[in-house]
């Protein structure tokens, strides 16, 4: 698990914890709800938490024109962390929409998308089967969003601009070796196309090997491989084992963590985090699921251990230590669990059995 805290944010001289929760579309107006009342729980490991309830995402742009108004991105400017939902974002173009958690992860700078995937081992004295951790660069990529459309002789031409650059790529490296200094393996591997897009992922690579000589030392103990993202996948599925720490271009990464879910079970206890120097907001690897929205079915696991992988960034360590215990002994216990882990309990049983173990 990501048991470090990259960027320890922590003082004792705080008295309260001011949290932003944007549930947003879909279920997240389901599980953050869940992950606050976890968090209210905790008692004395935090200080007292003060939650700000704020607005973005598609609903929100139907109603007024934005998906991300300024007041949120303003409001999150003052408080010490935040959980984030989900959003609809539709597949179809829509005119002045664009999605606000990649919005948010450009105005607030969260370079970093952590995703740690792992298994529950049915003895807890046991190594989990699945132990990896996915580090996504967060700001570039095809997420840039710089796309046209062009008539031609032939019909229609879309065209996207990929962005890579040296800075973005350094400083995700970085966080990925700094992550893989507190895990026991301590491997890195690098994820890329560079043998096609030898440009934009040649940079990628080249910049993140680079990291050890630049370093005095510092990651001398941490082993660096690297991986074809195609080869990645298939060996993600026939031998996860051999992966510690995965640091990848965002769409790489945002596809190969939802792959890695299906590892565990379900994207429905897969967390993660948006971090920058700054600022750190939780946010469930899973989308806003408009199947089953309304039912009280939804798993709220990702977004209570989103919110542990919150406060273990922010330095609260006990506390997040507390939610993942709970949430493992519930998982493991397999009793009380939503229909996508193949139960029958309903997201406020799920939050109860954690509850409880806390």
């Amino acid at each position: 698990m990501f048991r470090t805290p990259i960027r320890r944010m922590a003082t004792a001289a705080r008295q309260s914890l001011r949290i932003g929760l944007i549930p947003a579309d879909g279920i997240g107006k389901e599980v953050i709800p869940a992950a606050r009342k976890v968090l209210e729980a905790i008692g004395s490991d935090i200080p007292k938490p003060e939650f700000v309830p704020l607005l973005a995402g598609w609903e929100v742009f139907v109603r007024s024109g934005t998906a991300l108004p300024e007041e949120t991105v303003e409001a999150l400017r003052e408080c010490d962390g935040a959980l984030f939902g989900a959003v609809s974002s539709p597949s179809r173009r829509v005119t002045g929409y664009s999605s606000p958690i990649v919005a948010l992860r450009k105005e607030l700078d969260l370079y970093a998308n952590i995703r740690p995937v792992v298994s529950v081992a049915a003895n807890p004295e046991e190594k989990p089967a699945v132990d990896l951790v996915v580090v996504r660069e967060n700001t570039e990529c095809l997420y840039v969003k710089q796309e046209q459309l062009v008539p031609t002789e032939n019909g229609r031409e879309a065209r996207a601009t990929r962005l890579i650059t040296e800075r973005a790529s350094r400083r995700i490296g970085k966080m990925a070796f700094e992550i893989a200094l507190g895990r026991p393996r301590k491997q890195v591997t690098i994820i890329h196309k560079s043998n096609v897009l030898s440009v934009t992922d040649g940079l990628f690579r080249e910049t993140i090997r680079q990291i050890p000589f630049d370093s005095n030392g510092r990651y001398d103990s941490v082993k660096l491989e690297e991986q074809i993202v195609d080869s990645a996948v298939y060996r993600l599925f026939r031998e996860p084992q051999i992966y510690d720490v995965m640091v990848a271009p965002n769409l790489y990464g945002d596809i190969i963590s939802d792959a890695a879910a299906a590892l565990v079970g379900s994207l429905g206890l897969v967390p993660s985090v948006n971090a920058g120097h700054k600022f750190v907001m939780g946010e469930p690897v899973h989308g806003s699921a408009p199947d089953i929205e309304g039912q009280g079915i939804a798993n709220p696991i990702a977004a209570i251990r989103s919110a542990a992988l919150m406060l273990r960034h922010l330095g609260y360590t006990g506390g997040a230590d507390r939610i993942d215990r709970a949430v493992d002994q519930v998982v493991r216990e397999g009793q009380v669990l939503t229909p996508d882990l193949g139960g029958k309990s309903s997201t406020d049983d799920v939050l109860d059995a954690v509850l409880k173990k806390l």
